[in-house]
């Protein structure tokens, strides 16, 4: 079998192991809280998963760098966001949006220009000790100016892990080239420092992706997807002796990738952002109502259905009244108290110290109402009680 069409099939092997270990690393940082310690997570059998995933989709891409070119396996990475989103859409129970499927082809449109613009035949260079290092170092660098607290932490983070994976990916080729050719020692100061270099970035690029992840799927696995080929494609042509395509006329299908690709990641963004908080996006007002709940509603009151309850209003003291016999103290009640509905004669409170005048109203009495029983009588009303008739 041709040696490139090897490659191609690992490449999408690998590409859907990594859009599983995505879906899994969201859905794992949905259910952990902000600071849940590492040590948590090894004891949680979906993160094993994730990094069995990703370790099995590391495997087949170091596979497909031995039988392909770097500007060949890199951009079909992409093919990550083709599997992940409608995978993450249906392990969320949802349909992939209109949005999301615009996005989606936008960014792999782009990438694929700005890639094959890239592109050419593999040389057989490799990076030197030296080269090595100033990779990493510059690496680190840019890592550590990604890392720290500000703005859009999900796309910054998601953006370090894709360099620090592109990267990682360029040293495993420089690597797999060197303990394969069969032209010298295989453990070297080179090799040797070459394979740390990759552990580390690789654990980084992992550690990044898990952080990024926790501000949505779409979007960051978008942004990293763009970085990783691009890291790689910047070490293929600045050190690896890589050109461009068609000289200088390649450089308008790359600048039209590059805007197809942020395109692409800002459709993700939006539709990302969408399905987390749909009540919000539906009606953005409906986030700041809250009803008012430090003060309890009178009991024996009935609230109305669906409408939150008035602030509590004090009861203003009625007018001093003169003492009588027929006077008597109320017993006092406090206030202030809050006005949610329809109360009773029973729960209309008084204020504590004041008198309240009380009225008595005449009703005319229907003879042979089944509810005279239930009238109030003179003895119980007192002098002041009339009959009528």
């Amino acid at each position: 079998m041709n040696a490139t069409l090897v490659a191609i099939l690992f490449c999408l092997v690998s590409a859907v192991a990594y859009a599983a270990a995505a879906v899994a690393q969201s859905r794992l940082a949905g259910r952990t809280e902000p600071g849940t310690g590492g040590l948590k997570l090894l004891g949680r059998g979906a993160w094993w998963a994730s990094v069995g995933l990703n370790a099995t989709g590391a495997l087949l891409h170091v596979a497909a760098l031995k039988y392909g070119p770097l500007t060949l396996v890199q951009p079909l990475g992409a093919l990550t966001l083709v599997a992940a989103v409608p995978l993450g859409a249906r392990t969320a129970g949802r349909k992939v949006s209109a949005t999301e499927w615009r996005g989606t082809v936008l960014t792999l449109v782009g990438l694929a220009a700005l890639l094959t613009a890239a592109g050419g035949a593999a040389p057989h260079e490799t990076l030197g000790l030296g080269a090595a290092l100033g990779v990493g170092a510059v690496t680190l660098a840019v890592v550590s100016g990604l890392g720290r607290p500000g703005a859009r932490p999900g796309l910054r983070h998601a953006a370090a892990s894709g360099i620090t994976s592109g990267v990682a990916s360029a040293l495993t080729q420089t690597l797999t080239v060197a303990l394969t050719d069969h032209s010298g020692a295989v453990f070297t100061p080179r090799t040797v420092i070459v394979t740390l270099l990759v552990a580390a970035f690789s654990m980084g690029g992992l550690l990044f992706s898990q952080t990024a992840y926790r501000h949505g799927l779409g979007a960051p696995l978008a942004v990293l997807t763009l970085a990783n080929p691009v890291a790689a494609a910047v070490i293929g042509m600045v050190l690896l002796g890589e050109r461009l395509q068609g000289g200088t006329l390649s450089l308008v299908p790359a600048a039209a990738g590059i805007a197809l690709s942020v395109r692409g990641v800002i459709l993700l963004s939006r539709a990302q952002a969408s399905a987390d908080n749909p009540a919000s996006a539906d009606n953005p007002a409906s986030a700041d109502i809250r009803a008012p709940s430090e003060t309890p509603a009178l009991s024996g009151t009935r609230p109305s259905t669906g409408a939150p309850a008035l602030p509590a209003v004090p009861v203003p003291p009625p007018p001093p009244v003169a003492d009588g016999p027929s006077r008597a103290p109320l017993a006092p009640v406090a206030a202030p108290v809050t006005l949610t509905g329809r109360h009773p004669a029973s729960a209309v409170p008084a204020v504590p110290g004041a008198r309240r005048r009380t009225r008595t109203r005449t009703r005319r009495t229907v003879i042979g109402s089944p509810r005279t029983a239930e009238r109030p009588t003179a003895d119980s009303l007192g002098p002041a009680a009339t009959t009528g008739r």
